[in-house]
């Protein structure tokens, strides 16, 4: 039986001499030729040499024979061959003893068809499918050459470098692997050429493929560990821009990797500081995966410095604190280690977090926002050192268009006030609100508040109320949002403090009421009115009208005390307009303040536009008076004020279509008061004594309004007067209600008609009818002529008016209808009038 050395030598003879005959064809002239030799030996390689064969017989006639003549045809001219040379190459290496021999010729080689000359000019290797395979040749050397690789790095990495460069995606990806196995494959010296991969990586870390990022990110991930850390600020920018990729795999690429690095890298706590922003940005990724990737890698980092820094936390570990109170519920307290870890690197992170906030890039912002409430809870009370900063970003930050920048900073803010002493950010937020209230400020300070403790804010509630209420703060902006944001302020402090809110309560309803005042009929007057609904609710009071109640005095005093300077525009004039019309009967207790106010602002020499505003609540009020300004039944007492010196003086005519609207302003306010029923007979005497010269001449106002309120105050009068009024009086009214019988308005002649039912009416009850004989003749001529009227409305009003008064003189009467019924257009309204007083005469 032959030994086994020279069985493997008889192989190797045979292979050679099988390898001898077929070599010749590879130098031939002709590509086809070359061609089939190529295509022969790999032939003869499958059927001599198959996957079971023995290596040791291959490795000679392998190396000395076909390994030179393959690596010249990686550069034929024929591309046909080239690719079954690097065919043939991959399955030398599989089939070889030792492929790692073949490395000093393989990787120049390589290097050669791969390697660009220039940065800009392809590279020698034309044909991307043949680029692919060398790559996958050259992963293959580095999967079997292992260390032996090590004098070989140079030539390695510069066909890496092309390779990672290349416009074939595929070959991108496989030179990412191949750059990973190369480092893992050389731990001791590739370090020394990692370097000059990192700019390549970064090439093709933008990649539009996105299977093509995630592998640059891992490579990039590996090349790192293995090789220079120092490589880790040059690529810190691109994993951070990656982390906005709207892939999510490349997303958790940059988290899996970055994790990696904290736990394993060995420099890695020179760079906590830098890499622990971009783990700790993945807790708010929309991939719930991410986010537990995220979580559960931080977990282990925090417990794997916890335990590499025992002796320095010893303290701490035995006497480990509770969490603080007021801990956020819907989260859950980071580890020791995690802790401490962002603690003491966050003098380091957050200037540039507090940057990036207010950058001008949308991602950015929102990234950063993001990340600062993550920070905040890991800090804790440590926070208080950083406080002045972050609040002057939060400042800025919650001034931003972008929502979702907006709702990260509100939660940031709300973990200062659950870790931060009140005595601390009250100092700080105050001071920025009293320099330049803005509506950002305020949202900042709303959101404090709501993350603090209420025993913890219970001191300094009444400071906060009475800052609030200052007037260079609620009345710094008419700005709906920043109306909204103090109105946030005041929800926050009576849903945090509940009862302790009485302390306060006083400045609390200035500041609600300001907002309803300045806010006007919004939807944020509506929710500033429930607020003070929920106020009165944690003071045990049945509503809002209590409060009034409770604080009336104050407010009106305080209001009142500038009335003399007030304009339309005054906000304390909105606020006393909002308290006479929404306080109910408090209103009624207040009187005092109330009228005396109303008379000094309704003078003829003050803003006209004001006078418009007052007189409007005055009608509101008037309109229900048991209800407001009558509720104590005391109203009688200041009715000769109302009439004489607010009423009086602004109905008088004075030029001008502001005077006239103002007029039919206090006439408004007349007919409100006259139609309620406060008023006793007497007292109503006493307003018609008052005022009616004035609304008879505002009988003949041009505004449509004025005149038919007048005419209906008119009518009021008459009724209650009866037969007490004065003849001489009496008998100047019919003349201007006939002329509004000529009107143009068909609402204003009803109702003139109708008045003047109501004035015969009165002259029927008077006992000295003969003396107004000469009158009511006139009357009836002048109602005759208006039965002629085209308005069918008109001539049936006109015809009661004319029943009515045919009971004083029915002869009279008779005598001016039948001289103009011949005259009439229609005669039937005459004749249905002699047919009445016909019938009144036979009942008689």
């Amino acid at each position: 039986m032959a030994a086994p050395a020279e069985t493997e030598a008889a192989e190797a003879a045979e292979l050679s001499r099988v390898l001898g005959r077929l070599l010749p064809g590879l130098e031939a002239d002709s590509k086809m030729g070359r061609r089939r030799a190529l295509e022969a030996l790999q032939r003869t390689l499958e059927e001599v040499v198959p996957p079971g064969a023995d290596p040791t017989a291959f490795q000679g006639p392998w190396a000395r024979l076909l390994l030179p003549r393959l690596l010249r045809l990686l550069a034929d001219p024929a591309e046909g061959c080239r690719a079954l040379a690097a065919h043939l190459l991959d399955l030398g290496l599989r089939r070889a003893a030792r492929p790692c021999d073949a490395l000093p010729r393989l990787l120049p080689a390589l290097a050669a068809r791969l390697a660009r000359p220039e940065p800009a000019r392809p590279p020698p290797e034309p044909c991307e499918e043949l680029r692919l395979a060398l790559v996958q040749l050259l992963n293959l050397a580095v999967g079997l050459g292992g260390a032996a690789l090590a004098p070989h790095l140079d030539d390695a990495v510069r066909a890496l470098r092309g390779a990672l460069l290349d416009p074939f995606a595929a070959v991108r990806r496989e030179s990412c692997e191949c750059a990973s196995a190369l480092a893992r494959a050389t731990p001791e010296h590739f370090h020394m050429q990692s370097e000059s991969l990192i700019g390549p990586l970064m090439q093709t870390i933008s990649h539009q493929h996105w299977k093509v990022r995630v592998a640059v990110i891992e490579a990039t991930g590996t090349v790192i560990q293995f090789g220079n850390g120092k490589s880790v600020d040059d690529v810190l920018s691109h994993f951070a821009q990656r982390l906005f990729d709207d892939v999510p795999q490349v997303r958790q690429a940059v988290t899996s990797v970055v994790g990696g690095w904290l736990l394993s890298l060995r420099d890695r706590y020179s760079f906590f500081h830098k890499l622990i922003p971009l783990l700790l940005s993945s807790f708010n990724d929309e991939i719930p995966e991410i986010r537990q990737l995220a979580a559960s890698l931080w977990e282990k980092i925090g417990l794997q410095w916890q335990e590499e820094n025992e002796a320095d936390l010893k303290d701490k570990l035995d006497f480990a604190l509770a969490p603080p109170p007021h801990y956020p519920q819907q989260e859950s307290r980071p580890g020791l280690g995690c802790r401490e870890l962002v603690f003491r690197n966050l003098s380091k992170v957050l200037p540039a977090i507090c940057r990036d906030i207010t950058d001008w890039v949308v991602g950015t912002r929102v990234k950063s926002a993001q990340l600062l409430p993550v920070l905040l809870l890991h800090a804790e009370d440590h926070t208080t050192q950083h406080l002045e900063i972050i609040l002057r970003t939060l400042q800025q930050a919650c001034a931003d268009e972008e929502k979702a920048v907006v709702s990260s900073c509100m939660k940031s803010a709300e973990l200062i006030g659950t870790f931060v002493s009140p005595e601390v950010f009250l100092k700080l937020i105050l001071s920025m609100l009293k320099k330049a209230p803005s509506s950002s400020s305020l949202l900042v300070l709303a959101s404090v508040i709501r993350g603090c403790p209420q025993d913890a804010l219970q001191p300094h509630l009444k400071v906060i109320a009475m800052e609030l209420a200052q007037a260079h703060i609620c009345q710094a902006s008419e700005n709906s949002l920043y109306l909204e944001h103090l109105l946030l302020c005041v929800q926050a402090l009576v849903s945090t403090c509940q009862e302790d809110c009485s302390a306060a309560s006083l400045q609390l309803m200035e500041v609600l009421l300001t907002i309803i005042a300045v806010s006007g009929a919004t939807g944020l007057g509506e929710k500033a009115q429930e607020t003070m609904n929920a106020l009165a609710s944690v003071e045990n009071v049945p509503s809002s009208q209590d409060l009034y109640r409770k604080h009336m005095g104050p407010l009106l005093e305080r209001l009142t005390a500038s009335h003399s300077d007030w304009t339309v525009h005054s906000v304390e004039l909105l606020q006393f307009s909002v308290i006479v019309t929404q306080s109910g009967p408090a209103v009624g207790e207040a009187l005092q303040h109330v009228v005396p106010t109303l008379r000094a602002c309704l003078q003829p020499a003050k803003d006209p536009h004001m006078r418009l505003k007052l007189f409007s609540v005055l009608s509101s009020v008037l309109l229900r008076p048991k209800d407001t300004i009558d509720s104590q039944g005391q109203f009688h007492g200041y009715l000769e004020m109302v009439l004489k010196d607010i009423l009086a003086p602004n109905l008088q005519w004075r030029a001008g279509r502001t005077a006239a609207a103002i007029r039919t302003a206090a006439v408004s306010c007349l007919w409100a008061l006259t139609s309620s029923d406060i008023l006793s007979a007497t007292q109503m005497q006493e307003v018609q004594e008052a005022l009616m010269p004035q609304v008879l001449a505002t009988l003949e106002e041009d505004a449509q309004t004025t005149r038919l309120i007048s005419c209906r105050v008119l009518n009021t009068f008459l009724k209650t007067a009866g037969d007490t009024m004065d003849p001489d009086k009496l008998i100047k009214i019919y003349p201007e209600l006939l002329k509004r019988l000529d009107d143009v308005s068909t609402e204003v002649r009803l109702t003139a008609a109708s008045t003047l039912l109501t004035w015969l009416q009165c002259v029927q009850s008077s006992e000295g009818k003969a003396y107004y004989q000469s009158s009511i003749q006139y009357l009836y001529r002048e109602l005759l002529v208006h039965l002629d009227d085209p308005e069918h409305t008109i001539q049936d009003a006109v015809l009661e008016v004319l029943k009515e008064g045919s009971v004083l003189f029915p002869d009279l009467l008779v005598r001016e209808t039948e001289a103009v019924i011949h005259k009439h257009r229609s005669a039937t309204y005459c004749e249905q009038l002699l047919q009445h007083m016909q019938a009144a005469a036979t009942a008689q």
